[in-house]
């Protein structure tokens, strides 16, 4: 995984906690919106051993009420 991945891995991770959403929560979100995901795949997401395809970032995006771009982007120095 390069570095554009693990930056997004380490974005979603702080998001959800600054949101106070335990893994299970927000693998639940997901879900809702049409994207099967466990709280496995979350965790591995977020640890970056697992790749998170386009349409996982989409979906946690969505989830987290942010655009995919800003899990791209990496967290917000200002």
């Amino acid at each position: 995984m390069g570095p554009a991945g693990i930056r997004t891995a380490h974005t979603i991770e702080i998001l959800r906690t600054e949101r106070g959403l335990a893994q299970r929560q927000l693998a639940d979100r997901v879900t809702a919106l049409g994207r099967p995901m466990s709280n496995t795949m979350l965790s591995r997401i977020e640890r970056a051993q697992r790749r998170c395809d386009v349409d996982d970032l989409v979906a946690i995006a969505e989830a987290l009420l942010v655009s995919p771009l800003v899990l791209l982007e990496g967290p917000s120095t200002t």
